[in-house]
């Protein structure tokens, strides 16, 4: 029997109002890998992960996780999901403790395993010292460090990070780039990491290419970028790609 995808849209289109933002995309990512969502600004990364975590609903299509279809099974389907939105969502006015302990609760943790998953996720990322700090004192990078430990505290088997180094300078972009890579090789995870920044995709990922709410290529990005117009370079060949009609 053929595994389960971890994430499949099928055939899933959406507008506001008179304006498409999505037209029939559809794509799936296996469990345990990491699939690069590409496309330049505008192109819909950001509304599709909207309808994956049911911000919106899709008015047209399905949209699967682990085989649980959204729509039937929306709340078992979000629990397997842990999720960085573009925008910072972490409360600035609480302590990265009081930040992560409430969301543990939230997914009924117990304090005492909350706390010991804290410690570990800080730990991994190199923060278990800052705990008792305001999140308001803390750098943009270690916010969205905060921002990661927190969507992985419940465990999740599917990471959704849209945009999350958005506003970060090289060096810490690239840091947190080898984090959530360490995350698929070390546990296992399933991640959509959603970009327009080409420095951001390994040639192992799973490139999903969106331009103007269509999936326009889809498959292991070395080959994708290998058969664009050689002797390009990658980035070369994703404006290429999201330049055609």
């Amino acid at each position: 029997m053929q595994d389960v995808a971890a994430l499949e849209c099928m055939r899933v289109s959406h507008r506001y109002g008179a304006r498409v933002a999505l037209n029939d995309v559809t794509f799936s990512v296996p469990a345990g890998h990491l699939a690069v969502l590409m496309g330049r600004n505008g192109a819909g990364k950001t509304t599709l992960i909207s309808l994956i975590t049911r911000l919106y609903h899709a008015q047209q299509g399905t949209i699967a996780i682990f085989g649980m279809d959204l729509r039937e099974n929306a709340m078992k389907a979000l629990a397997t999901m842990g999720v960085v939105f573009q925008q910072l969502t972490i409360d600035l006015d609480l302590t990265v403790r009081e930040n992560l302990t409430y969301h543990a609760l939230l997914h009924g943790l117990s304090r005492r395993e909350a706390c010991a998953r804290i410690d570990e996720e800080l730990e991994r990322i190199g923060m278990r010292d800052r705990i008792d700090e305001r999140v308001r004192s803390l750098s943009g990078g270690m916010r969205r460090r905060v921002e990661i430990a927190r969507a992985l505290i419940h465990r999740p088997k599917l990471l959704l990070l849209d945009e999350p180094t958005a506003g970060l300078d090289l060096a810490v972009r690239g840091a947190l780039v080898q984090h959530v890579r360490a995350l698929c090789r070390e546990r296992g995870a399933t991640v959509l990491w959603t970009t327009h920044l080409i420095d951001e995709v390994d040639t192992a990922d799973l490139a999903i290419v969106l331009q103007q709410g269509r999936v326009v290529e889809c498959g292991p990005a070395d080959e994708i970028f290998r058969t664009r117009r050689q002797p390009r370079t990658a980035a070369d060949a994703f404006l290429a790609i999201t330049q055609e009609d």
